[in-house]
């Protein structure tokens, strides 16, 4: 019971109870159960659909394994059909579970273009409609969905899907996931972090420096304990017990001054700068050039980030007279992505002859030669299914001024 205080005019205070008391409203809570897709799509262009014919009842051409909702996929497209009932009258063609899944419950779309600008597309598909039976279940890795039968071959030829010998389909996926959401009590949006522009402030302003860098005549001002916490390799030399005594000026051998400015850069700031501002030339060669020093300068004092950037940087930007110096490095510090990019581009038969002529092979023959023996390797498997087209003119990438590639040893600035 609770109490009430009483009062009367020429009295003290008196404290008595009542004798009623008061209950707590029931409380009521609320959740939400949601299920939505997780969309995603990609496009597969298939060259030489001549060539594919004949390759057999249930061999398929795949495209690259793309991500939707946390799994992989890919496309499968059977030149003869996946059916052999159907006596290779059919194209067939299916969208594939590519990572381990179990019960992957999803909506589906596979499209084969109209190439003529008609935009009549050969369209299945599960999006904009209710499927009886739900959303379609691939039960495990390789589960499957698609039709044998999606278009008649001799219909497939005639057509205006079919356009230069070349087929483009694109598929859609909609991954299901459920979850359950409780009520919000609040919704405050923070700032994107900012630590590294705050570094990076710290070295453009020079103050604190407290270690100077000697690179090719240049002198470079930094921070010991920044340098440390970001690279294993100038932890050692800056801050360990076996660290140089004379911090006062560093000398760094066999690296260019705008390669190490960079790489001070990103220490700092955690990115890359615009790499045809940093060179001052509009060219993707001296892009690429800058990104092949970079990455060695990466290795050497043990960024992986930034290693990694540098690879998907030249991964990206392959090219007749850089293709070679580029494998050469990819094969020194282990970029095994980056190696293979390589690969697949110089043993294509259009390329190949080029890249010969340039000084960067003779240079990946020197320093690497057992990446010749691979390389032979990928020409093989390549000519076994190729044929040799005289085409006119020169279809090779060039990207820089001599016809020959860059001097193995040109350096960024003259």
């Amino acid at each position: 019971m609770g109490k009430v205080l009483r009062e009367s005019p020429n009295s003290r205070p008196s404290f008595s109870y009542s004798s009623s008391s008061s209950s707590p409203s029931p409380s009521t809570t609320t959740s939400t159960s949601i299920t939505e897709t997780v969309n995603g799509s990609h496009q597969f262009k298939i060259s030489g659909y001549s060539l594919s014919k004949g390759m057999g009842i249930g061999k398929y051409m795949a495209s690259d394994t793309f991500v939707v909702g946390g799994y992989s996929w890919a496309i499968y497209f059977y030149p003869d059909g996946k059916s052999v009932e159907d006596n290779a009258a059919y194209v067939s063609l299916f969208i594939a579970l590519a990572s381990e899944g179990t019960d992957v419950r999803a909506l589906f779309e596979l499209t084969l273009f109209d190439q003529s600008g008609k935009e009549r597309h050969k369209v299945h598909t599960h999006f904009g409609r209710t499927p009886d039976s739900g959303p379609y279940t691939l039960k495990y890795r390789g589960s499957m969905w698609g039709y044998k039968r999606f278009l008649k071959r001799t219909a497939l030829e005639t057509s205006d899907y079919l356009k230069d010998d070349c087929l483009s389909v694109h598929c859609s996926v909609g991954v299901v996931r459920s979850y359950t959401e409780g009520p919000k009590i609040y919704s405050i949006a923070p700032p994107p972090s900012s630590i590294g522009q705050h570094f990076g402030k710290l070295l453009e302003s020079g103050k604190g420096t407290d270690v100077n860098f000697e690179v090719d005549g240049e002198t470079f001002a930094a921070h010991k304990l920044v340098l440390a916490a970001r690279s294993p390799v100038f932890r050692a030399q800056l801050v360990g017990p076996m660290r140089d005594q004379n911090t006062q000026c560093i000398k760094v051998e066999d690296m260019e001054a705008p390669v190490f400015k960079t790489l001070l850069h990103f220490i700092y700031w955690d990115s890359l700068p615009d790499m045809q501002e940093l060179t001052g030339l509009n060219s993707k060669w001296a892009s690429t050039l800058m990104a092949q020093h970079l990455l060695a300068a990466a290795d050497r004092y043990g960024l992986e980030r930034l290693r990694m950037l540098c690879e998907a940087k030249l991964c990206e930007g392959v090219a007749i007279n850089t293709v070679a110096t580029t494998l050469a490095l990819a094969e020194q510090h282990h970029c095994f992505q980056l190696k293979a990019v390589c690969l697949k581009f110089v043993a294509m038969l259009e390329n190949l002859k080029a890249v010969m002529q340039t000084d960067g092979f003779e240079y990946l023959k020197q320093s690497c030669p057992s990446v010749l023996t691979e390389l032979l390797e990928y020409v093989a498997r390549v000519s076994e299914h190729s044929i040799i087209v005289c085409r006119h003119g020169n279809e090779a990438i060039l990207d820089g001024s001599d016809v020959n590639g860059r001097r193995v040893k040109q350096r960024l600035y003259s």
